[in-house]
């Protein structure tokens, strides 16, 4: 077994989120089918519970994913990769599972925004300190 470098890494963990994308972008066409709703929400708790679940995941695993690329691109370490890539992916699964179990702000959706923060801010503070420590 060869070991996996950051470029690899970055594809692993973009690779997972772009599937949760999916898994999440099903579930909204799920309900859309079942609920019969065209545009929108439709007035059905079910439909806005799954588009709010895509939209939040919209909104911050594209940020991730090139954040991943550019810390694998400016030489960061796999293991570093990993570790941001793997918080990020465990903050959006949480986040939306507390989101579909409840309204309100639940510790599901709470540590799965903390997680999510954390994985970006981890990032966006690396990607500042490389060339400056350079």
């Amino acid at each position: 077994m060869t070991v996996m470098t950051a470029v690899e890494a970055a594809g692993l963990w973009s690779g997972l989120l772009i599937l949760l994308m999916i898994a999440l972008a099903f579930r909204v066409i799920a309900n859309r089918r079942k609920h019969r709703v065209l545009f929108g929400d439709g007035g059905v708790e079910q439909m806005t519970v799954a588009t709010q679940a895509f939209g939040n995941a919209a909104e911050y695993v594209p940020a991730g994913i090139g954040a991943l690329i550019l810390l694998a691109l400016t030489g960061w370490a796999p293991w570093v990769i990993h570790a941001v890539g793997g918080t990020l992916l465990v903050g959006r699964l949480i986040h939306g599972v507390g989101l579909s179990h409840g309204k309100g702000p639940g510790p599901g959706r709470l540590i799965g925004m903390v997680l999510t923060l954390l994985a970006l801010i981890a990032a966006a503070v690396m990607l500042i300190a490389r060339p400056l420590l350079a």
